[in-house]
């Protein structure tokens, strides 16, 4: 791409410092095969230095690099969470207006929904944010149709995702919209992002790569070493010593997900990272990602992605970063 695109995450008084520093670490980090970074990020604050909070106590003080009139060429406008949910900066509010009547991608991490909110643009859309605070966003904004369930929620231009860790998720969700699978997987191995975390909408950019933690990193390996294979819960089960029912409790208790939707999305990632860096055919495309055939995987990425693999494929075809042809 010609120019970066230009993520501005914004610090008011009150920012949540680890929600602020999980864009910054996601989108720093995304870069392509061949090393350039698609993003520049800018941290905007509403005054040159702003107090950080944690854990709801103002724990150590953030400067701010850039003032809020630098968001307004930004391609993306996000907010992290806040301490305050009762009011906003003016300031704020009139930069993330002027955002979205430009058009930019406006997105909130937790807390930064209620930011939105009192911007009025979450009026009529479906947002969440961190289940403990759902409750009150719906109280304060009947307006919005709050989804307490949701890691995250894309409506239109404005995304607004839960707690902590679901701003990484929607965070890589974005890059993966963005750049594919393999950007997004890159960035993700780089944050040691967990391999796949279940949500109301599909967690695609999760790498599906274990991280070393917990007591099912060598199943997850073995699962992905042969994930092109038929695999049956039985075959899991029985790699992981243990009965059918303790592993699915497991995969629940640890990830969240259980073991035939882990693979699902495994699977899914290897297929659009296989589209995006190699020149292999579709019906190879599904034999080697565990779809079996092109139609299946059509199927899956029509319900699942809204679009057919070849159109997937032109939209994030990767040139190779060696000079080498690509597998085929």
């Amino acid at each position: 791409m010609s120019e970066r695109h230009t993520v501005a995450v914004l610090a008011p008084d009150g920012v949540v410092g680890f929600d602020l520093a999980t864009p910054c670490q996601v989108f720093g980090t995304a870069q392509f095969a061949d090393g350039t970074r698609p993003y520049r990020v800018l941290v905007c604050g509403s005054r040159p230095s702003v107090d950080a909070t944690a854990g709801g106590s103002t724990y150590f003080e953030l400067r701010a690099p850039y003032g809020l009139a630098d968001a307004d060429d930004a391609d993306t406008v996000l907010v992290p969470g806040v301490a305050r949910t009762g009011r906003a900066d003016e300031e704020v509010l009139a930069t993330l207006r002027r955002a979205a009547e430009r058009g930019a991608r406006i997105v909130s991490i937790c807390t930064g929904a209620f930011v939105l909110a009192l911007a009025g643009l979450l009026d009529g859309r479906r947002a969440t944010t961190h289940w403990a605070a759902a409750r009150e966003l719906a109280a304060r904004h009947p307006e919005v149709v709050v989804d307490a369930k949701a890691l995250f929620v894309g409506d239109g231009r404005v995304f607004t995702s839960a707690g902590v860790a679901a701003g990484l998720d929607l965070c890589l969700h974005l890059v993966a919209r963005d750049h594919g699978a393999a950007v997004a997987a890159a960035a993700s191995r780089a944050v040691v992002m967990a391999p796949v975390r279940e949500g109301d909408q599909a967690q695609f950019a999760a790498t599906g790569v274990p991280d070393g933690r917990g007591s099912l990193a060598g199943t997850l390996a073995w699962m992905q070493a042969h994930a092109a294979e038929p695999l049956t819960l039985a075959d899991v089960a029985r790699h992981a010593s243990l009965s059918v029912r303790t592993l699915s409790r497991r995969f629940s208790d640890e990830l969240g997900v259980s073991p035939q939707r882990w693979l699902h999305h495994h699977r899914l990632l290897l297929a659009r990272q296989l589209l995006e860096t190699t020149d292999l055919s579709v019906p190879r495309v599904a034999e080697r990602s565990g779809h079996g055939s092109a139609n299946a995987l059509r199927a899956h990425f029509a319900r699942e992605l809204g679009t057919s693999p070849q159109r997937y494929r032109h939209g994030f075809r990767q040139p190779p970063s060696d000079g080498h042809p690509r597998p085929r």
